[in-house]
């Protein structure tokens, strides 16, 4: 995994050296794409692909903003992640008529609040946000909320959250009943305490082992994405995915074009490349989320569909985008994270 760390100067001797005609520098989720896909587009067109992973937005933000812009190619943002870096002017515009496959696009994705008109990204796969439990553990109602914010007591000690200050922060809203991105300071701070109560009984912050420790029996309640939770109820099958009456998340990732590609052109090859429903149904039947693309179903898994962790009961509450805030109410969203995460 890249850290954040890496030095500016190795950053532009990659940039330098990812030039090179042939080649493509992905930034890209950990564990999303199947290894085969890429070689299958290497044989296809003679690009050799680098990928670089991250495991939450804000540390692919941070990462971009430290030195990865003139680095990467592409990267695979969540909505309000691409619109937060296209108001900070980290992505290209895709010029009318560069992609040849651009009508594949869904039409419930072709003109998302998020990148109106496509101009910077194309569909790669949506799903939700929620967490699963270890039903063999805990026999009690897992449909709520305070499973992750209110826990019994006999969960204590036995909850993961992701790293993701996005996710946590809007499902703390959700939880709380108060509007994502608030600004009344009552809110604010009844939101600052409830998480500093909350963390007492929570083992780790960890996304990219967030299957992994429920699988091995190390946390019995998790936060996690709706695919990653099938993987892992396919490992253990007593591993169950919520919906929480107050209500869950829900999210589309988009490959977006980077402001300063240096293989531009290989960037919107494999922009087209994920626009084939066949290439775009090989990442749902290996990741287990849903995509963006017509066209796709013959290629698809058929268990997809009925899949537990993608068919809400109804008794699930909302599921609700994340919501991108302007940078005064972001800035005390910041230091609420920071707070909780010391």
């Amino acid at each position: 995994m890249k850290l954040l760390t890496t030095s500016a100067m190795a950053l532009a001797l990659l940039a330098n050296s990812a030039a090179a005609e042939g080649e493509l520098v992905l930034y890209h989720w950990f564990e999303y794409i199947p290894a085969e896909l890429l070689e299958k587009f290497t044989a296809e067109t003679g690009i050799k692909v680098t990928m670089d992973t991250y495991d939450s937005n804000e540390a692919m933000l941070a990462s971009l903003k430290a030195g990865g812009i003139g680095t990467y190619d592409l990267a695979v943002p969540t909505d309000y992640m691409v619109s937060i870096m296209i108001g900070e002017g980290l992505l290209d515009t895709v010029k009318e008529g560069e992609l040849a496959k651009k009508s594949n696009i869904s039409p419930e994705w072709a003109d998302p609040s998020f990148d109106p008109g496509r101009m910077h990204s194309v569909p790669y796969q949506w799903g939700s946000t929620s967490f699963a439990v270890d039903t063999d553990v805990y026999t009690g109602d897992i449909n709520t909320t305070d499973i992750l914010f209110n826990p019994p007591a006999e969960l204590s000690g036995k909850i993961n959250m992701i790293d993701s200050q996005g996710e946590v922060m809007a499902l703390a809203s959700v939880h709380m009943g108060i509007p994502q991105c608030t600004n009344d300071r009552e809110q604010l701070k009844a939101l600052n305490d409830m998480l500093q109560n909350a963390k007492q009984h929570w083992a780790s912050f960890n996304s990219d082992t967030a299957k992994e420790v429920l699988v091995s029996g190390d946390a019995t309640v998790g936060m996690i994405f709706d695919g990653f939770s099938a993987k892992a109820r396919e490992e253990r099958a007593s591993i169950t995915y919520a919906f929480p009456t107050q209500g869950y998340l829900v999210w589309m990732d988009s490959i977006a074009l980077l402001k300063d590609a240096p293989n531009r052109d290989n960037a919107i090859a494999f922009m087209d490349f994920m626009l084939e429903p066949e290439n775009i149904a090989a990442v749902s039947n290996f990741a287990r989320y849903g995509l963006g693309v017509s066209g796709a179903e013959e290629f698809l898994d058929p268990a997809l569909a009925t899949l537990p962790e993608a068919n809400p009961p109804a008794t699930a509450g909302e599921g609700v985008f994340v919501i991108p805030c302007d940078q005064e109410t972001q800035a005390v969203y910041d230091q609420i994270w920071t707070n909780l995460k010391n």
